[in-house]
C-alpha cells in the first residue's frame, strides 16, 4: 500500500487500488479504542438514467435510496443492521444526490463487522414481496418529508435553480415514483453501480491496513468493470430557471432560502478550491461575523436560524442562505446590495484573514471525527480530489479571489428566492 504523510495536519493515510478497482483507504489510529468503516458507491439520487450492457435504462426517481433500504435484507431472512448491532457495532447508511454509503463504528469485533459490511453490500437479495412491503415504509418517510417545511424549501430551491439537472429530483422520490420500483430494477441498479471499481472503502482506527485489503479481496468480486455511462440531462443555462418559487405550509413565520447559482468546476483540484472559496465568501459576505449579518439581525429581518454555505454535486454548484424572516425579499435584496458594495469597495482585509483562519481551524477540528475523515476521503476520491491538501489551498486563496467571486456570481439572474409562507396547502 502507498503511505501518504500529511505533516501539516498530522495525518497518515494508506491507500491501494485493488485488482477489482476498489479503492481502499486506511487511517491508522493506534492510540484509539474505536474503529470506523465506510463503504460507499458513487451512485445517488441523481443517477436515474444510465447505460447497462449497451442499453439505456430510465429508472424511477428515488431508486438509489430505495436500494439502500433493501440492501440490509439477507438471503437467510435476516437483517444486516440487526447482525451488526448484535456484535456491539453502531451501523447506519445514507443516500445523497451523488453517493450512497454504509458504515459502522465499533470498539470490539472489528474484523467480524467489516466482513458483514462487505458481504451484505456486495450481495443483493430482493423479492417482489419484500420490495412491495418496503413501499409502505418508504412512502410514509416520503410523506413525512413532504410535510417538513425545511426539506420542502430546499427541494423548491433546487427546482428554481436548475431546469434540467436531476439534482432537482427528490433523493427519496415520490409515492408515485417508488410504486414503479421492482426487484428486477433494483438488481439492475446494483449490477451497474455496486461494483468495486465504482466504490471506495475507508477505515479509521487501530487496524492493520494490509489486512483491510486482504479481507476486501477475499469477499468482493475479483473483476474490474468499466465506468457506467450516466445521463444527467441537457446542459444547464448559466442563469437560474426561476427567480422565485414557494408554497404555503403550516409555519408560524415565513421560511426562506436564497440560492446563488454557480458554474461548476470539473472534478479535481479546481473543484475543491471552489468549495473552500465558496464557503469563505459566504462567511465574509453574510456569515455571523460579517457586517451584513449584524444589520439584518438588528433590523429584525433574520434571527438565530440564519445559515449560509456552499453546496456542490456532479454538474452543479451553488451558494445557499436561509432561515426565518418577516420579509424574505428584503433579505435577498440586502444580500445583493452588500455584494455590489463589496464588489466596488472590496472586503475588509482583517475580517477576511480572520475568517480564513477560522475556516482552517474548523477543518482541522473536523479531523477528530473518524466519520468525517472517512466520508471526506470517500467524497474526495469520487471527485478526484485530495481533501487533506486544504492547508495549501487556503494558503493560496486571496482576498482578491473572494472579491472576484462575488463580482462574478452575485447577480440577479444567478439568484433564486424560495419562500414557505404561513398557510395551508399549495399557494
Amino acid at each position: 500500500m502507498e503511505k501518504k504523510t500529511y505533516e501539516r495536519i498530522g495525518e497518515i493515510l494508506y491507500e491501494e487500488t485493488l485488482e477489482n478497482g476498489l479503492r481502499v483507504c486506511v487511517f491508522p489510529k493506534p492510540d484509539f479504542g474505536k474503529c470506523y468503516a465506510f463503504f460507499a458507491t458513487r451512485y445517488g439520487g441523481m443517477d436515474t438514467r444510465f447505460q447497462l450492457n449497451g442499453r439505456w435504462l430510465d429508472t424511477p426517481m428515488g431508486i438509489a435510496h430505495y436500494l439502500e433500504h433493501k440492501m440490509f435484507d439477507t438471503p437467510d431472512g435476516g437483517n444486516a443492521l440487526q447482525k451488526l448491532s448484535s456484535t456491539g457495532a453502531s451501523p447506519n447508511a445514507f443516500t445523497s444526490s451523488a453517493i450512497t454509503g454504509y458504515h459502522f463504528e465499533c470498539t470490539d469485533l472489528f474484523w467480524e463487522n467489516l466482513r458483514t459490511l462487505l458481504e451484505f453490500v456486495s450481495v443483493p437479495y430482493f423479492t417482489e414481496e419484500s420490495v412491495q412491503k418496503e413501499q409502505g415504509i418508504i412512502g410514509q418517510e416520503i410523506r413525512m418529508m413532504e410535510d417538513t417545511p425545511g426539506r420542502q424549501s430546499y427541494r423548491l430551491l433546487l427546482e428554481a435553480l436548475y431546469q434540467h439537472h436531476p439534482i432537482r429530483n427528490s433523493v427519496a422520490g415520490s409515492v408515485e415514483s417508488i410504486a414503479r420500483i421492482t426487484a428486477d430494477t433494483l438488481y439492475h441498479c446494483h449490477e451497474a453501480f455496486y461494483t468495486p471499481s465504482n466504490m471506495v472503502l475507508c477505515v479509521a482506527g487501530n487496524v492493520d491496513p494490509q489486512r483491510v485489503c486482504d479481507l476486501a479481496r477475499e469477499i468482493l468480486p475479483g473483476e474490474a468493470k468499466p465506468p457506467i455511462p450516466r445521463d444527467h440531462g441537457e446542459d444547464e443555462p448559466v442563469e437560474v430557471y426561476q427567480r422565485e418559487n414557494g408554497k404555503a405550509m403550516a409555519v408560524s413565520a415565513p421560511l426562506f432560502q436564497v440560492g446563488i447559482k454557480l458554474r461548476p468546476e470539473e472534478d479535481g483540484p479546481g473543484q475543491f478550491r471552489q468549495k473552500l472559496l465558496g464557503d469563505l465568501v459566504c462567511e465574509a459576505l453574510m456569515g455571523s461575523s460579517a457586517p451584513l449579518y449584524s444589520r439584518l439581525y438588528t433590523q429584525g429581518l433574520i434571527n438565530g436560524s440564519f445559515y449560509c454555505g456552499y453546496m456542490d454535486y456532479p454538474g452543479c454548484a451553488f451558494l445557499v442562505a436561509g432561515g426565518e424572516s418577516k420579509d424574505p425579499a428584503a433579505v435577498r435584496d440586502a444580500i445583493q446590495a452588500e455584494a455590489a458594495r463589496v464588489g466596488a469597495e472590496g472586503l475588509d482585509e482583517g475580517l477576511f484573514n480572520r475568517l480564513k483562519k477560522a475556516a482552517y481551524g474548523s477543518f482541522v477540528r473536523s479531523l477528530n471525527s473518524f466519520e468525517n475523515l472517512c466520508v471526506e476521503q470517500a467524497q474526495g476520491y469520487f471527485q478526484d480530489q485530495d481533501p487533506w491538501t486544504f492547508p495549501e489551498v487556503y494558503d493560496a486563496i486571496t482576498r482578491q479571489d473572494a472579491e472576484d467571486f462575488i463580482r462574478t456570481w452575485f447577480r440577479p439572474e444567478q439568484t433564486a428566492l424560495v419562500v414557505i409562507r404561513p398557510g395551508e396547502g399549495e399557494a
